[in-house]
């Protein structure tokens, strides 16, 4: 009896004082470092549909007698823009997935902890009134499933975020370069408009000039940053979701086995 009680009160502290949960802060943690991450992928995503978007805007003009025209033959740079956004939706998606999971973690937690109180209670009434199998087998999954939330489903965070990168380092680090290596010239500063006519025409053709530079780069190796952007929109997907969904499946999977084990099994 003395031991139910000190668990019920353990549970009820764990569940008010959630945010002191050294297991909840340490998943909270890697779930924010994912968030992170992915905020600074996007920001880079948008920069880089930026520019392609201004890229696409610059005009070429010709004129020969009365025939006058002008053409934008970066253009042809609209199915890489399309694509770039695309993903950075995904991954503007997937960061805030990831915020709410690290706001989650600690009431999760605390949601288990009073389930664990409940059953707890449940179990002392059981010694009290006379066992009852109703009674027995509801605290025991109760005792069971609270303990995957408080402390089972914020392991497998925690665990995610040893083995994550160790398993990861090598592909996020080949992709980060090669994104890179590609986008290098997109943070280029623009340059000033000096006076007169003729410098701003220079500049004017000087700017062009420097877009159809970055335009031929982007276009020729555009399967390389598109691949790698994907590759890190894995890489993410997989640190947050995939493999805190094996480990925490494998943990509910012992958690449903026990909870549901017959009396004496």
């Amino acid at each position: 009896m003395i031991w139910l009680i000190l668990i019920a009160a353990l549970s009820l502290g764990a569940a008010f004082f959630y945010k002191q949960n050294p297991l909840a802060n340490a998943a909270q943690r890697y779930a924010t470092s994912v968030a992170t991450a992915s905020a600074a992928t996007y920001v880079t995503l948008r920069t880089l549909n930026a520019v392609l978007s201004t890229a696409q805007e610059v005009e070429v003009s010709g004129s020969a007698l009365v025939v006058s025209g002008t053409a934008q033959p970066l253009r042809m740079l609209e199915p890489v823009d399309d694509t770039v956004e695309r993903i950075a939706s995904v991954v503007f998606n997937l960061m805030l997935a990831t915020g709410i999971l690290a706001v989650a973690m600690g009431p999760v937690g605390a949601v288990g902890g009073g389930m664990i109180a409940a059953a707890s209670l449940l179990w002392i009434m059981d010694r009290l009134l006379g066992p009852r199998d109703v009674v027995s087998v509801l605290s025991r999954r109760l005792a069971w499933y609270g303990g995957f939330f408080l402390l089972a489903l914020p392991l497998a965070f925690v665990m995610s975020a040893w083995l994550a990168d160790w398993l990861t380092a090598d592909v996020l680090a080949r992709h980060q370069a090669i994104i890179a290596e590609i986008t290098a010239s997109v943070g280029a500063p623009v340059p000033e408009q000096a006076g007169g006519w003729w410098d701003t025409m220079r500049e004017t053709l000087g700017e062009a000039g420097r877009y159809q530079d970055l335009a031929q780069n982007l276009w020729t190796r555009a399967d390389d940053l598109v691949g790698s952007y994907v590759a890190l929109l894995a890489v993410f997907v997989f640190k947050i979701f995939v493999l805190p969904a094996l480990l925490a499946g494998a943990l509910f999977i012992l958690t449903r086995f026990f909870a549901h084990r017959p009396e004496g099994g």
